[in-house]
């Protein structure tokens, strides 16, 4: 097998991770190499704010390389070999210049299914075979637990909050509060173990980390031969913003919108808290994926979620941090500021030149441009809409105007979709969308 510098290689330490039996070994041709290098410094050169002689185009997507494919969404979740086939097949027709880890962003159906994952639906368990991922909004921890969560993350995970989101670990809510066993406390602290619930919990997560093994090797592989077709991974790894990680996954939305108002102070030492963690877990993971870009997708920081004072207050601060502690070990953010943030784009501004990539879905990008074109390199945004039910002829235009407004006059853009590729794009529009990349910001 052979190890791939720049965008997209696969450190040792991941690769000797998972089930190798299936990885490669892929050879990379000299020509190939030339190409990876090349779409490569594209996207580097867009983040340093050096506007490269081509417009550098991603590919992101969920459910459509099975619509491409013809198979179910159902398949692409769960069938590894059809999975690996049709994310190979779109990358080699329309040939990017940096591709989202596609399996890793859906082919793990039956991990999911070992480790009873309760936080999500996905096609064939809980919605149709042709639908999407549902995401289930509860509330996995009351107000009242802040205080648990703030003396001990780790003990909270293990006796409240794994067990509410994964039916493998709902043993371990029996097991001994680590902290403060020692000596003859720990031996006889221990005995929760040998209980049949704990030790069945233990069985179920040995299977689903079996699966999980499996499937990163599937993830490897594919990896390994898109990045030998001269073809590098856009990021390595994904994360989350504080506030993001607290409201989705913990409160729920009304549960947090409540505590904006009601528990102020607690939610701030939560977020601080939750900076340093999420910050330090994410620079560990991405050194280890050799990737230094890190995809963040964004979903509370739109104008429409709060108001400008509340978003300077709660969400800004922990996650300019975070952002911060990347880029100081060398690290490209790159969050995806879901819907409309033009109320924000003065706000995130506040971070050092040439260091970030910005992914706008809905905000106009021609006023992003003008306020952040100094700042940040740009990514997106062609309308969802436009792409599923236009025509090449719509899209051609829009990718004109772009090119025409960001591009030509300065910007360092990143072409895609508004959140990538909508799953039931017709083929001939994402066709158009490179088509016109090429022809109007070729080089």
């Amino acid at each position: 097998m052979q190890e791939l510098d720049g965008g997209g290689s696969m450190s040792a330490e991941n690769t000797m991770a998972a089930d190798s039996t299936m990885i490669g070994p892929y050879e990379q041709t000299a020509a190939a190499k030339a190409a990876y290098d090349a779409r490569w410094e594209r996207i580097l050169a867009c983040v340093r704010l050096e506007q490269p002689k081509r417009m550098p185009v991603g590919f992101q997507s969920f459910f459509f390389p099975a619509t491409y494919g013809g198979i179910t969404y159902n398949e692409l979740m769960h069938d590894y070999e059809k999975a690996k086939k049709v994310c190979y097949d779109v990358v080699m027709e329309f040939e990017p210049d940096g591709v989202y880890p596609l399996l890793m962003g859906t082919n793990q159906g039956r991990a999911l299914e070992k480790l009873e994952f309760k936080q999500l639906q996905w096609p064939g368990h809980g919605v149709g075979d042709m639908q999407p991922y549902q995401y289930l909004d509860r509330e996995y921890m009351s107000a009242d637990e802040y205080d648990d969560f703030l003396f001990d993350p780790t003990g909270f995970y293990i006796h409240k909050y794994l067990p509410r989101v994964a039916g493998a670990f709902e043993g371990f809510d029996k097991l001994p509060s680590f902290p403060g066993l020692h000596y003859f406390r720990l031996v006889n602290g221990i005995r929760s173990f040998a209980l049949p619930e704990v030790r069945a919990s233990f069985d179920k997560i040995v299977a689903a980390a079996e699966e999980v093994n499996t499937f990163f090797g599937h993830h490897i592989d594919w990896t390994q031969k898109i990045n030998a077709a001269g073809y590098p991974l856009f990021n390595g790894i994904n994360a989350v913003s504080p506030y993001d990680f607290i409201a989705d996954y913990f409160r729920g939305a009304t549960g947090m919108m409540k505590d904006l108002y009601r528990h102020k102070d607690k939610l701030k030492q939560v977020l601080d808290k939750a900076a340093v963690f999420l910050t330090k877990m994410t620079i560990t993971n991405a050194k280890m994926s050799g990737n230094p870009i890190v995809f963040i997708p964004i979903h509370w920081a739109p104008d429409a979620f709060m108001s400008p004072k509340q978003f300077e207050e709660f969400w800004w601060p922990p996650f300019r941090k975070m952002m911060m502690g990347m880029i100081e070990a060398d690290l490209i953010p790159m969050p995806m500021w879901e819907s409309d943030c033009t109320k924000r784009l003065e706000v995130i501004k506040d971070i050092p030149a040439g260091k970030c990539i910005y992914w706008f879905e809905r905000t106009d990008m021609v006023k992003a441009f003008e306020v952040l074109g100094d700042r940040v390199a740009l990514r997106g945004n062609l309308s969802p809409s436009m792409l599923t039910t236009g025509t090449p002829a719509d899209v051609d235009a829009a990718v004109k105007h772009l090119v025409d407004n960001v591009w030509n006059k300065g910007g360092n853009l990143i072409l895609d979709g508004a959140f990538g590729i909508p799953d039931e794009t017709p083929t001939p529009n994402v066709r158009a969308m490179f088509d016109a990349a090429r022809k109007y910001a070729g080089g």
